[in-house]
């Protein structure tokens, strides 16, 4: 993973209706606010501000029209994030955002606008999951992504463990049991850290192993809520898409017969997708619209919400998060 200077981009959760419930009065797409800073992590840096911009004009297609409501959501406060990160950690990325910013490790750097686009970013996460809970499905469109921040760490293009923020808020509006399915291409290691010893909280992760960040070998199970799926680049899509969903029966299965969880989000990474610089897997846009369309079977009726985490060639970034919201509006 490269460095990493997050920007203040606009970012958007999408209320994903059912034509069947809503035929009339979809909101049409709002004009992005003007003269945003935005920080540039310099050329050729695959964590770039055309990474959204992609995304949002995927998701403005034509033929989505009738299935997208967009919002744009407040940044989160204080408290919804502190209920994942310590203070002392938050007050630290604040303070160097106003400095101008600057490096935080190797692999992450902040820019002025790094803590800004981190509260953006996560309110995003927290407006998808009251979307998806009033509506069923939801996608955020988010950016910075989330899932390598640890508790009191940034890592891998990640401040602020936006599924994580998710899950919590999730379970503050009496979602107890969440389930977190993860195909970014590498581990969340940010997100499997905080709740592996969680029993309410399941962790699936398909990832390629090894891989950065180095995490994520089969045997971390936690308290039994881990299901990661490690697995070698350039094997057949089918099997990357029957080991991931054979993993989430299996986390399905050991909440206990009959019982399924409250909410199930998707750390939604596209760079698993076939062509991805900094990923070996093989997959295509039609199987992330087929786990989309599995997931929402297999925990009916709970709701189902995507988060977008990586993704870093722009058209297939492009063309999987809109067979994902497809799979969630049909």
């Amino acid at each position: 993973m490269l460095q990493h200077n997050a920007v203040l981009s606009p970012s958007f959760s999408l209320g994903i209706t059912h034509r069947s419930c809503f035929t009339r009065a979809h909101a049409r797409p709002r004009p992005l606010p003007p003269r945003l800073p935005v920080a540039q992590p310099g050329a050729g840096h695959p964590e770039r501000p055309e990474r959204i911009e992609a995304v949002l004009a995927a998701l403005r297609a034509p033929d989505l029209a009738s299935v997208v409501e967009w919002r744009e959501a407040r940044p989160a406060a204080r408290e919804q994030i502190e209920r994942v990160h310590p203070a002392r950690y938050l007050d630290g990325l604040e303070r160097l955002a106003r400095a101008g910013g600057g490096a935080l490790d190797a692999d992450t750097v902040m820019s002025g606008a790094s803590w800004e686009a981190a509260l953006a970013a996560a309110g995003v996460a927290i407006d998808a999951v009251e979307l998806g809970l009033a509506r069923g499905t939801a996608f955020g469109a988010t950016r910075p992504p989330g899932h390598h921040a640890l508790a009191a760490r940034a890592m891998g293009f990640c401040l602020v463990n936006n599924v994580v923020v998710a899950a919590r808020h999730a379970q503050r509006l009496g979602k107890s049991r969440v389930l977190i399915v993860d195909w970014d291409v590498h581990h969340g290691n940010g997100t499997q850290a905080l709740v592996e010893r969680d029993p309410s909280v399941c962790y699936v992760s398909m990832h390629q192993y090894p891989w950065y960040p180095g995490t994520g070998a089969e045997d971390e199970r936690g308290v039994g809520n881990v299901f990661n799926v490690p697995r070698p680049p350039g094997l057949p899509r089918a099997t990357y898409v029957r080991d991931l969903l054979a993993a989430v029966d299996a986390a399905l299965a050991g909440w206990g017969r009959g019982t399924r969880p409250d909410l199930l989000l998707v750390s939604a990474g596209f760079d698993s997708l076939a062509g991805d610089p900094l990923g070996g897997f093989t997959l295509a846009p039609e199987d992330m619209a087929d786990w989309t369309t599995a997931l929402r079977e297999r925990v009916a009726p709970a709701p189902v919400v995507g988060v977008l985490e990586g993704g870093y060639r722009l058209d297939l970034l492009a063309a999987g998060v809109r067979a994902h919201v497809r799979a969630l509006a049909s």
